[in-house]
């Protein structure tokens, strides 16, 4: 099975794979693209958040090829809400790629953010939102916080792991995991991810793993958008940066007009983070 074909699932609405040149330019291109911002940056390495999910992963990959094992510093930042598995398959790959890798605990760090507050939280509270998402951005800001104290502490930069799929979704945490000086792949649909990270030897049970941000207990990705990532890179690509319109993708695509509109009310209210805070 070639590269192309390990990337396209049986059930997806629309093929976005790139053929084998393309992948070998893309991958030229990100790693000189690391390369180049870590050097404008007068930088020694970069920073990277590792959770065991494919972004990390690819990212991890990328950035040794483009700095080496010596320009990379790999934070693996487990909560009380992350599977253990997740963290393991993070540890793994900072051992099999080589690179120099630190756990940090963050729970404290949340559970102090909570004492802080001017009026008790109970544990059932947490568990249910508003709280719960609130809860949840705590955690991944926390990450954020983490990384670029070990970036300033190294003079290196911190690598961001988002996807385009991700970014024009709004599908991360403002000032979290948007918190980054670079996104090595953030042009790519998520399902390009997949098969660049498959192109480039990440193992498949990595390249296949159900996504997840980690920021409550059983949390998924595609379960809190409403639709799977397939479905999400095929309206995004036919109709928010295509020329489609809502009726034409969903003839295209044969999907429901409603998952549509429900991609456009994602695209619409995350708008503010793709942009700088808005002055007078």
């Amino acid at each position: 099975m070639s590269d192309t074909e390990s990337a396209v699932r049986p059930d997806a609405p629309l093929d976005l794979s790139l053929s084998d040149d393309e992948l070998d330019a893309t991958r030229d291109r990100i790693t000189e693209f690391i390369a180049d911002t870590a050097d404008d940056a007068g930088a020694d390495g970069g920073v990277l958040g590792l959770s065991g999910g494919i972004d990390s992963t690819l990212t991890a990959y990328l950035t040794v090829e483009a700095l080496g094992t010596d320009g990379l510093h790999g934070l693996v930042m487990p909560s009380e809400v992350n599977s253990e598995g997740n963290m393991s398959d993070a540890e793994c790959v900072a051992e099999d790629l080589g690179i120099e890798y630190d756990v940090l605990a963050i729970e404290p760090i949340v559970d102090a953010f909570l004492d802080a507050f001017p009026e008790p939280i109970e544990d059932h509270e947490v568990e249910s939102d508003p709280l719960r998402t609130a809860v949840g951005n705590v955690r991944v800001r926390t990450r954020a916080v983490l990384g670029y104290f070990v970036a300033n502490h190294e003079n290196r930069i911190v690598l961001g792991t988002g996807n385009r799929s991700e970014a024009l979704a709004g599908y991360y945490t403002k000032y979290g995991d948007g918190a980054v000086d670079c996104l090595p792949i953030g042009n790519l649909y998520k399902q390009q991810v997949r098969q660049l990270a498959s192109h480039v030897g990440v193992p498949d049970d990595l390249v296949n793993k159900t996504p997840t941000a980690g920021m409550w207990v059983g949390q998924t990705d595609e379960e809190e958008m409403g639709m799977s990532y397939d479905t999400l890179d095929a309206v995004l690509a036919l109709h928010v940066d295509g020329p489609l319109s809502k009726s034409a993708t969903a003839r295209e695509l044969d999907i429901d007009p409603e998952l549509i509109e429900n991609v456009e009310t994602l695209v619409a209210r995350s708008a503010h983070k793709r942009e700088m805070p808005p002055a007078p």
